[in-house]
């Protein structure tokens, strides 16, 4: 029989669940980790499933090497067959086994955002596109979005009626000819190629089909159309016994912890989980094992505002937790001090200061944080910083180790083709680039015939040292047998005279040897790699693994430091005490989604989030005056804390007394105007303290051209440069006007915005 002891009922009922489509509601701290690995081992155990065919996705590496941990710890041996992995990592296993039937090499590259920055710089300037107009910022971020909705250039082109839209078109239709000429994709592509296989190849899809008989998948409500179709793809899988195609596909996720809407993610993949699959059984997880009472109270309260959700209500047994503090400062500088002040005061009396997390909605906000650690001496680190892999010194090693596998990456070759100096300049680089254009080879081929080319006999000595330094490398790496990655990247370091190079690069030794300390960091890397690995390692492998770390899966758990987040970066991990700051309207909710109803309900699941990230204590802080980009500003205190969570829920400290008095007197006014119109307006679907029904008057507004532009004109905004006018319309109380930046669309308020037409 086998062992239920530990789990809750829904718990178990979801385990136990072992035919047809399945949808687990998994409130935040509510075990869900803990209920997929014990249905990968009760289908192992009772039901006689082979682990080798189970596949269980999820999102980052942190919580697929988690998963891979349980299940090994549940099944011993029997675990290692079970494929559990990210969805990128996973499309790219897929990719590296058929990669030739959608016209690609087995050894392609994963471009990282500093990879694919740089190819769409060389593409911007190859087609005499003005960058300090159009930034890559905006034509990547469209062509991401693009491929979210698996939109390939082609189709993309042949919708697109603005001008605008043609120069993405245009744009996306190079960018992506150059990464098939370098044999290469980019983060969104191994979504989209994936999708683009799965349904061109019949081969890959039968293959696929017929070995997972269980799909399971974690964190479902960040799925974008991409992964949606990746999923409905694989999940059809055709039963050899009985001859009848199966479903028994199940995925975990919590709506209320969908925060990703701006990287394309779908909240209606969950909502309409039942709808696209039928019969599907529903079980809700609602036990939270993390937070206390007090804590998850007013979780509940602020998330309930939301009306596209399903019902759910977290609830713990940890009861008589802290009360939720709620502090107003007087300026965002007070704000970071009294933070600051908090944690020394608490770790002073024993606490450790990894217990500590501050949590904020911009990146802008860490600044006065990071001054004020500094100045207490507290340990901190920010999440989100300079990824480790992308740092100038790991990035040249891993472009020598990509060029060993892809011969044809031109971006590896130019990076390292003068790294260490060896003499061959950007001209002699551009010019190879010129020559394997026109005559449609690879990079380094054109670099190989250029030597004997009069035109290159200049460099001619140059080229042919790094090109045998190169062929050397390779024949080291995969003529002699196994070799380790280990032994690669030394041999490349050594023969290179790397660390020479590092000494001459930096004048500061410490930041030299701090460069080669980072060296060392990839080395070990390599080797833990490998011992994970086993026989199945390989140089390929390795690179892919590395390409695809997040700024989550560099969070050390034995670093004794507070973590300084954005609220969306703190998603999946926990901590005994968070500060979230900032809580005021414009800066959280952001004053960008304060007049539409679909990115208001996004920012309250990111409070709901920040909320639920903490065990025992929380604090919500905000400042009567801010700093942001050289003025100051003044913004009312957050409605997710003032008017959706109950006074009586919070201690009240500072000025945050100051925050009711002013609410009520708004409320009064409010009430006031509303005599005026006799028309009825609720502030929430819910009746708490701070939601009470009250009347407005509506305001009339002048005609747009009050404005002084109108749709169709250009304008200038402080923050965001030159833009296009798309829309106007009114809202309630001013006009809302959409503007085409260079990095994207925004939607903005006209008083707020102060635009001025060009």
């Amino acid at each position: 029989m086998f062992d239920l002891s530990g789990l809750n009922g829904p718990q178990a009922e979801a385990v136990l669940h072992d035919k047809g489509p399945l949808l687990i509601l998994a409130g935040a701290g509510s075990g869900k980790t803990r209920v997929i690995t014990h249905r990968i081992a009760y289908l192992i155990q009772e039901k006689g499933v082979s682990p080798f065919s189970i596949l269980a996705i999820t999102f980052t590496n942190k919580a697929a090497n988690e998963m891979k941990e349980r299940v090994e710890r549940l099944l011993a041996d029997e675990g290692l067959n079970v494929w559990v992995s990210t969805f990128h990592s996973s499309c790219v296993r897929m990719l590296r086994k058929y990669a030739e039937h959608i016209g690609y090499e087995s050894s392609f590259t994963i471009y990282d955002s500093d990879d694919a920055k740089s190819l769409m710089k060389q593409v911007l300037k190859d087609l005499n596109i003005d960058t300090k107009r159009f930034k890559e910022k905006f034509f990547m971020n469209h062509i991401s979005a693009a491929k979210n909705e698996c939109v390939s250039a082609e189709e993309y082109a042949s919708t697109t009626a603005e001008f605008s839209e043609k120069m993405v078109a245009k744009v996306y239709t190079e960018y992506q000819k150059r990464l098939r000429e370098n044999n290469a994709f980019d983060f969104d592509d191994l979504l989209m190629k994936a999708v683009e296989l799965l349904e061109t190849c019949k081969e890959a899809l039968d293959y696929y089909n017929r070995r997972f008989e269980y799909i399971m998948v974690d964190e479902y409500q960040d799925t974008n159309n991409a992964q949606f179709r990746l999923i409905k793809l694989l999940a059809n899988h055709y039963n050899e016994l009985s001859g009848e195609w199966e479903h028994n596909l199940c995925v975990v996720g919590d709506d209320d912890q969908s925060i990703y809407r701006f990287r394309g993610a779908d909240i209606t993949n969950i909502l309409s989980f039942e709808n696209t699959f039928h019969n599907a059984k529903v079980i809700k997880l609602e036990q939270n094992y993390r937070s206390t009472d007090k804590i998850l109270e007013v979780a509940n309260e602020v998330i309930s505002n939301n009306r596209g959700r399903k019902d759910k209500k977290l609830w713990t047994e940890k009861l008589n937790g802290e009360d939720v503090g709620f502090i107003q400062y007087s300026s965002d500088l007070e704000e970071a001090n009294g933070i600051a002040t908090d944690i020394k005061k608490k770790a002073d009396a024993g606490a450790s200061y990894s217990s500590f997390a501050v949590l904020y909605r911009t990146n802008a906000q860490s600044r006065l944080l990071e001054e004020r650690m500094i100045f207490f001496n507290i340990p901190y680190r920010i999440v989100g910083g300079v990824n480790f892999y992308q740092r100038m010194e790991v990035k040249d090693i891993l472009a020598y180790l990509r060029t060993l596998v892809n011969n044809n990456d031109a971006l590896q070759f130019k990076r390292i083709a003068n790294v260490p100096k060896r003499g061959i300049g950007d001209t002699t680089l551009n010019n190879i680039q010129a020559y394997a254009d026109s005559r449609g080879i690879s990079y380094y081929e054109a670099m190989k015939e250029a030597v004997n080319e009069p035109s290159f006999a200049r460099a001619k000595e140059k080229l042919k040292s790094f090109i045998n330094l190169i062929e050397g490398f390779r024949a080291f790496a995969f003529d002699d047998g196994a070799v380790s990655v280990k032994s690669i990247i030394e041999k490349i370091i050594d023969d290179t005279d790397y660390e020479d190079y590092l000494d001459s690069y930096d004048s500061d030794p410490d930041k030299a040897d701090e460069r080669k300390g980072n060296i060392g960091s990839l080395i070990d890397k390599a080797v833990a790699y490998e011992e994970e690995a086993g026989e199945e390692a390989s140089l390929s492998d390795f690179l892919a693994e590395v390409s695809l770390v997040a700024d989550i899966d560099s969070v050390n758990d034995t670093e004794d430091r507070v973590l300084l987040m954005t609220l969306h970066s703190a998603k999946g991990l926990e901590f005994d005490e968070v500060y979230m700051c900032g809580m005021e309207d414009g800066l959280f909710p952001s004053s960008m989604c304060m007049d539409n109803d679909n990115e208001l309900e996004e920012e309250r699941r990111l409070c709901y989030v920040g909320i639920t990230r903490a065990r025992k204590r929380l604090t919500f802080t905000c400042a009567k005056q801010r700093m942001a980009f050289g003025e100051m500003s003044f913004n009312p205190t957050s409605r997710f804390v003032l008017r959706e969570i109950p006074r009586h829920m919070l201690s009240i400290k500072g000025h945050a007394h100051e925050a009711y008095m002013k609410d009520m007197e708004e409320k009064k006014e409010e009430r006031r105007r509303s005599f005026d119109s006799g028309r009825l307006f609720a502030k929430g679907p819910y009746e708490n303290p701070y939601s009470e029904k009250i009347k407005v008057r509506e305001v009339e507004l002048p005609d747009s051209p009050a404005l002084g532009y109108k749709e169709g004109d250009t304008v200038e905004h402080s923050r965001f440069g030159r833009g296009v006018v798309k829309e106007i319309t009114k809202g309630k109380k001013d006009f809302e006007v959409t503007v085409e930046f260079e990095g994207g669309p925004k939607r903005m308020l006209a008083s707020f915005a102060k635009l001025k037409k060009c």
